[in-house]
């Protein structure tokens, strides 16, 4: 019963880290170098993640600056973002690249919003299948006489605390990124 309750929290753990970095990735108006993870780079040949090229650190509240360590990536790099879907128009100074975010309007931000809701929805769609399998593991174990009727309610409380656990954790993630979108 302990390794089928300890895979469902392994499982629900896992969808809380992606939501997280998911949410990590989503442009909220603020500098955040982590927008720049999902955007990839043919650096001879290979798909290379900016980061991996250069040093982006943010010099100001709204104002991303990558500096490539090879300068004849520049050109690379700057193609890379603007075919990439985060909707920011690099400027290029010959040295560094440097990505303004545009303050969001209002509209945006509700967008963003019922975006973060929906994904919040979908990791607790994720956390409720994980219950559902453990509980169908436990149910089997039953079935071949493995656990007793007592050991049966007890995993299947056990899997409901969890799922409450990290029900709450998702809803507390949301909320927060909610409020940091809403309060730029």
């Amino acid at each position: 019963m302990k390794e089928v309750l300890n895979k469902a929290e392994e499982k629900m753990n896992k969808t809380v880290n992606s939501l997280k970095n998911e949410f990590a990735s989503i442009r909220a108006g603020r500098a955040n170098p982590s927008v720049l993870d999902k955007v990839l780079v043919d650096y001879y040949g290979t798909p290379t993640p900016v980061n991996q090229m250069a040093a982006v650190s943010v010099s100001e509240a709204r104002v991303l600056v990558i500096q490539p360590w090879d300068k004849s990536l520049i050109k690379a790099i700057e193609k890379a973002i603007q075919a990439s879907d985060i909707g920011i128009n690099p400027s290029n100074d010959g040295s560094v690249i440097r990505l303004t975010f545009p303050q969001l309007t209002e509209d945006r931000r509700k967008e963003i919003v019922k975006d973060l809701k929906k994904y919040g929805e979908e990791a607790k769609v994720a956390i409720r299948s994980a219950r559902r399998d453990a509980n169908d593991k436990l149910k089997a174990k039953k079935k071949n006489s493995e656990l007793t009727e007592d050991d049966l309610k007890n995993g299947e409380d056990k899997t409901q605390k969890l799922t409450d656990k990290f029900t709450k954790i998702i809803d507390e993630v949301v909320a927060e990124k909610e409020k940091e979108v809403l309060s730029i």
